[in-house]
């Protein structure tokens, strides 16, 4: 953040000591990401860093300097909003950096690789979808998993009609392979 906006002697506004930004990469490694999610990134640093960042700094600015005539805890709300935005910008920033995103058309699709939809049965019968995408991208919930969750790991290289046991956080399931497709 610029020092324009810190005022030296208003110690309740300092920046507190932040700590090591988190990167949910192993070191070294490939941000492995779908088209549509690489594009969803760069979309949202983009907007952070052309629209988001120059907005809430003008208005810190016009705050500041009494244009506004706000108080110290509206001030405080735009310091604290713009260090979030700091600190989500140098995240996608990071992230982009490790940026590849995989072309799924080159891949075996008889195999389940990054970016497949993979259909399996459990044990009880019920059936379940997954996409295997990257860790922005990533929903559990939605069936949406990282390729680097424990669940996505266990299928990736796996063909229909194989059976794999993967060991999740609450037990460990064993799974059918129904299909594999690849939007």
């Amino acid at each position: 953040m610029s020092r324009a906006f810190v005022s030296e002697s208003d110690s309740d506004f300092q920046d507190e000591d932040l700590p090591a930004l988190k990167i949910p990469l192993p070191p070294g490694t490939r941000n492995y990401m779908t088209p549509e999610g690489a594009e969803k990134l760069k979309s949202e640093l983009f907007h952070l860093t052309h629209t988001e960042r120059p907005k809430i700094a003008a208005l810190l600015s016009r705050q500041v300097s009494g244009v506004d005539s706000a108080d110290h805890q509206t001030i405080g709300l735009s310091r604290h909003r713009l260090r979030e935005v700091e600190r989500r910008i140098e995240y996608l920033n990071v992230m982009v950096g490790r940026l590849e995103v995989v072309d799924t058309s080159e891949q075996d699709l008889e195999q389940a690789m990054f970016g497949a939809v993979v259909k399996v049965a459990e044990e009880n019968g019920t059936t379940k979808v997954y996409r295997i995408v990257g860790v922005d991208e990533s929903e559990p919930q939605s069936g949406r998993i990282s390729w680097i969750s424990p669940l996505a790991r266990a299928l990736i290289g796996c063909r229909t009609g194989e059976v794999v046991k993967v060991k999740l956080p609450e037990q460990e399931a064993t799974l059918k392979i129904l299909e594999i497709a690849y939007p």
